[in-house]
């Protein structure tokens, strides 16, 4: 062919490229996609195990009875000012 195209060394370019390139890129599509797999795994799974269930309530009760602490403490400061507005207020 005198004038007509080679195309014997685009094609050799173009498979020595794509051999090095797509195992490249399945590799890089791996670790991307894997964290992202395993988060949507424990989505779907329940989220957390049991262990960090128990953690979790341990931490809800008490974060509770602290909050019942704080609830009394207000209700015992309210009553002390009122007390003492009494006590400040002009006897006739």
């Amino acid at each position: 062919m005198p004038y007509g195209f080679d195309w014997v060394p685009i094609v050799g370019i173009v498979m020595g490229t794509l051999t090095v390139l797509i195992p490249l890129s399945l590799i890089t599509l791996r670790y991307a996609i894997k964290p992202i797999a395993e988060a949507v795994t424990q989505m779907r799974s329940g989220g957390a195990s049991q262990e960090q269930l128990a953690v979790m309530q341990q931490r809800l009760a008490l974060l509770e009875q602290q909050l019942g602490g704080l609830e009394s403490d207000v209700h015992q400061i309210g009553e002390a000012q009122a007390f003492q507005a009494k006590l400040l207020e002009p006897t006739d």
